[in-house]
């Protein structure tokens, strides 16, 4: 029976059991939203001993060199001596700007006390002070003064409710990350590019777009954002300004209920996207949103023709805490 020692005491940690279910088991307080190894939120470090490959899937070499893991997945095979997620990953924010974009979504903005150096389209985990944390994509470019998020009011969610309904500007938060691999690389300007998400899947795609423009991209880019009703979709204006100043961008919001107004129109994602883009071949793709969503167009998009090592997605995996 492996045992894991976290600041001073040693836990045993059962046969099967990960290392973040033997803390929570032993009352030891440890960040954790998705417990299924996709959020980051339960990061940990490993100063002593070796952790299973497995825990480490998604992070950086440099991470996976300096003993992270993921908790949620780690099922140790030794003992290990353990570290929160330090400074190096860490940084401390303040909330200056709280935004309603539609009846469901705020813009959230935070101010750093230093650098934190992301890419447009990565996540990122906002920590409360009492130790509520929760990941969300980013939005904003890096040139910008203020990280931005968009968060989705959820039934019962206690960050996202916190968010919409209580927070407000200066109260202080810890972010930590970033993490994940769907953002824009410069190399191939010339490219197609397709970016494809329901609800505040388009925030990661917000900030992609915007990326690909300022550096210079010139191939064809669509945006296609899929919401239930008119009133899930939002930023409609921002998007319709983007596309009307550069030809290259295609912008196509779609519904599953109500009316064709304009260009907005009516039917699932899929149905729309394929109807305007049958083909993919040579395109780069970028899908965020839903699970279900995510893993079905990624499959579609790849039938279509995209090459799979082009094709990045970012499934908003709900909290499971």
């Amino acid at each position: 029976m492996a045992k894991v020692t976290l600041d001073g005491s040693t836990y045993e940690v059962e046969k099967g059991e990960t290392v973040l279910g033997a803390l929570l088991r032993h009352g030891v307080h440890a960040p954790s939203s998705c417990r299924m190894g996709a959020c980051q939120t339960c990061l940990m470090r490993a100063t002593r001993g070796a952790v299973p490959p497995a825990s480490q899937y998604g992070l950086k070499d440099s991470m996976k060199a300096r003993g992270y893991f993921l908790a949620c997945v780690c099922k140790p095979e030794q003992d290990l001596e353990l570290k929160g997620a330090g400074a190096d990953v860490q940084v401390s924010a303040a909330i200056v700007g709280l935004d309603k974009l539609s009846p469901s979504v705020v813009r959230v903005r935070f101010k750093t006390e230093r650098e934190f150096d992301y890419r447009p389209g990565q996540y990122a985990v906002i920590l409360r002070q009492d130790g509520l944390a929760r990941s969300y994509s980013i939005a904003s470019l890096t040139s910008e003064e203020a990280i931005e998020m968009h968060v989705r009011k959820l039934p019962n969610g206690r960050m996202s409710t916190w968010l919409f309904d209580e927070a407000v500007v200066g109260e202080k938060v810890v972010l930590q990350g970033p993490s994940g691999e769907c953002f824009y690389v410069a190399g191939q300007p010339e490219q197609p590019l397709l970016l494809a998400g329901t609800g505040t899947g388009l925030a990661p795609l917000y900030g992609i777009v915007r990326d690909a423009l300022a550096q210079g991209h010139t191939g064809p880019i669509w945006l296609f954002h899929g919401a239930v009703e008119p009133s899930g979709l939002y930023l409609v204006n921002e998007l319709r300004a983007i596309a009307a100043t550069h030809p290259n961008v295609t912008y196509v919001p779609c519904v599953l209920k109500g009316e064709e107004a304009g260009e907005v129109r009516v039917g699932a994602l899929d149905q729309v996207l394929f109807k305007e883009l049958p083909k993919l071949k040579g395109f780069r793709a970028f899908v965020c949103g839903d699970p279900g969503l995510v893993a079905a167009l990624k499959k579609k998009i790849f039938l279509a023709g995209a090459p799979l090592r082009e094709i990045y997605a970012d499934a908003f995996v709900p909290s499971a805490v």
